[in-house]
């Protein structure tokens, strides 16, 4: 079964960040990532870029209204994910609990449009 780990943190614009501080970050993913394939999880993922980077289109009326910036404003934002696929529940929140966490990670079953 699939599961979305989702990467909540406070914007950060990791090209303007120390590479110390950057290098610290991705080497603790780096490490996660190991520790999935070690254990034959198969994962894909990827890191955002900062939530003042989004487009947000929503309904209005007929039409579609876009705007700049995120739909909500917060103090955490969706920084990254990973997909991972394990055999239940409980498994991903056993591999959630092995991921680098900044602010939360929300785990959230992902729907099998395959049939």
């Amino acid at each position: 079964m699939k599961y979305m780990l989702m990467l909540f943190e406070p914007d950060t614009d990791w090209q303007s960040a120390p590479k110390r501080e950057l290098d610290a970050v991705l080497a603790e993913h780096t490490t996660f990532a190991e520790r999935l394939q070690e254990r034959g999880i198969q994962f894909s993922g990827e890191a955002l870029r900062p939530s003042t980077t989004a487009t947000t289109l929503r309904p209005d009326g007929d039409d579609v209204l876009v705007t700049d910036g995120p739909y909500v404003e917060l103090k955490e934002n969706l920084a990254g994910y990973y997909m991972i696929d394990v055999k239940d529940l409980d498994e991903a929140l056993e591999v959630a609990r092995m991921c680098p966490i900044a602010s939360g990670i929300e785990v959230r079953p992902v729907w099998d449009t395959t049939g």
